[in-house]
């Protein structure tokens, strides 16, 4: 072959590969022409999508109170409501359900108790099981059954699988507990 030909023909192979090449560019460009937060590819935040989750659930949209008087969200009791809505059936001090974590300070004498589905977490303080009958409180953490009068370890999660059962200040014990609560709860 001649040397002119060897030339012409290399061009033309650079030249349809240039070509090929920019048309796999300008396709691969074109593919991803929509910016962020367009109506083609919308940004959202998290609260955002968990509003519209509350909303397809039924259930609104929570402000994130977690002691807002008169609300009773986590409870499903059949107790006595007044007007304001607040569970009458029982005297407690201080009574409160939400999904949200909450800290109590159980003061000497006073117990914690629990509506079904409650968790507790000691994170201070001497506490025993609070409990009527066999069955008593489900430590998590250890997998086994607390039972009336046993010790409630600190940091275990704590389950209360029906209404009445609950922790108190060890007997004896001159110092507050200070617990992290999941869901409904009643001190007395």
């Amino acid at each position: 072959m001649k040397p002119y030909m060897k030339v012409s023909l290399a061009a033309l192979a650079i030249g349809v590969g240039v070509w090929v090449g920019s048309v796999y560019s300008n396709t691969a460009i074109g593919a991803g022409t929509s910016q962020p937060g367009t109506a083609d590819d919308p940004v959202v935040t998290k609260s955002y999508v968990d509003q519209q989750i509350q909303k397809a659930l039924g259930g609104g949209v929570s402000t994130g109170s977690a002691n807002s008087s008169g609300s009773n969200s986590g409870s499903t009791g059949t107790g006595n409501t007044g007007s304001t809505g607040v569970d009458t059936s029982l005297p407690p001090l201080v009574s409160g359900a939400s999904d949200a974590v909450e800290i109590v300070t159980v003061k000497p004498g006073q117990q914690l108790i629990g509506k079904s589905g409650a968790e507790f977490i000691v994170r201070s303080g001497k506490a025993v099981i609070v409990s009527e009958g066999t069955n008593g409180v489900a430590d998590l953490t250890d997998g086994i059954d607390l039972t009336n009068g046993q010790a409630a370890p600190t940091n275990h999660l704590l389950s209360f699988p029906r209404d009445g059962r609950g922790i108190t200040v060890l007997e004896g014990n001159k110092y507050s507990l200070t617990v992290m609560v999941r869901g409904g709860y009643t001190l007395k």
